[in-house]
Parts: C-alpha cells; sequence; structure tokens
C-alpha cells in the first residue's frame, strides 16, 4: 500500500502516532534476565543463527533504564521475585514483558514454597512461551506478538507545549 503510494504520488502522508507506533514496533530493546536454562535459548535467539535483529531487537540493553522489553527467562524464587520487580520498575513507559519457559510462566515442575507460580503474579505479562526449554523460534514469535501489540497501543507523546514555561520565555 505505501509502495503503491510511493510510486504514484512520489511521497507518503501518515501521522505522528503512526510513526511513532512504527519506530517502536522496529526498534524492540531487550532486557534479558536470564535466571536458568531458559537463558540458554535467549543467547541462541540473539545469535546469529536466529538473528533477531531482523525484527530491531539485537540490541539488548543490560541496563533497565535503556530497554522497553523485559524477557524472564527461567525459574523465578520469591527471594529474586523483588530483583525482577526492582528492574521492571526502572524501565522506562512505554514497556512490555516476555515470560519465557514453563518456570517464569506458571513456575514449572517446582512446585515448592520458594518457587512464584507465574511472574504475572507481580509484573504484567504481555505474551507466554512455552516450552522446557523453549525453543529460539518461539521466543521470536512472542517477539511478533510483542510487536503487534505495539502497533495496536497507541504511542506515548510528550506534550511540548506544557515544557514551555512563562519563565522561559522571560529568559528568552
Amino acid at each position: 500500500m505505501a509502495i503503491d503510494q510511493l510510486s504514484k504520488d512520489g511521497f507518503l502522508t501518515t501521522t505522528i502516532d503512526a510513526a511513532v507506533s512504527w519506530a517502536q514496533r522496529n526498534s524492540m530493546w531487550p532486557m534479558p534476565m536470564g535466571i536458568s536454562c531458559c537463558a540458554i535459548e535467549m543467547m541462541a535467539f540473539a545469535g546469529p543463527r536466529f538473528d533477531c535483529a531482523r525484527f530491531g531487537s539485537e540490541k539488548f540493553g543490560f541496563t533497565p533504564r535503556q530497554s522497553d522489553l523485559l524477557i524472564v527467562a527461567g525459574t523465578v524464587t520469591y527471594k529474586m521475585s523483588w530483583v525482577v520487580r526492582k528492574i521492571w520498575d526502572q524501565m522506562p513507559e512505554p514497556k512490555w514483558c516476555i515470560s519465557m519457559g514453563v518456570c517464569a510462566s506458571t513456575g514449572g515442575m517446582f512446585r515448592s514454597y520458594s518457587v512464584v507460580q507465574g511472574i504475572d503474579q507481580f509484573i504484567p505479562v504481555d505474551a507466554y512461551v512455552s516450552g522446557c526449554p523453549p525453543r529460539p523460534e518461539a521466543l521470536l514469535k512472542a517477539l511478533m506478538v510483542v510487536q503487534e501489540k505495539v502497533e495496536r497501543t497507541k504511542p506515548i507523546l510528550i506534550d511540548t507545549r506544557e515544557a514551555i514555561t512563562d519563565e522561559t520565555v522571560l529568559a528568552a
């Protein structure tokens, strides 16, 4: 559709919301939270064979302040859950989460007092990846699900008119 308009008219028209949604969708920066064996499959997801760079997710930001997609891979204990929550709270809005593997999604085979029975008890999850451990292709599918969700979500735009105050005008 856009190619047809470009070849016919020589230019494209869009809205700022659509352009921002497109940029957010195609530049998801994951914050890897590899807690156990699922982290090995998450590393394969970032490797050259599965090439998450095709989807704009090659920059694994190991700081929550530069990430907008949290990938929790592995068994989360109650002792570790406050760390996961703290990292989630430090991520800027808008942010999304993928629960990777049976252990992160439901506690897996660990039905004990020390294992959280699903990270959705303390952070919102946008996509679940099943498997023990799940294949990198499944994580790619979850990334595409999150990208579709981002595309449907109205982007958060900062109103610059509010940033200009009377003091700013007087100083100039």
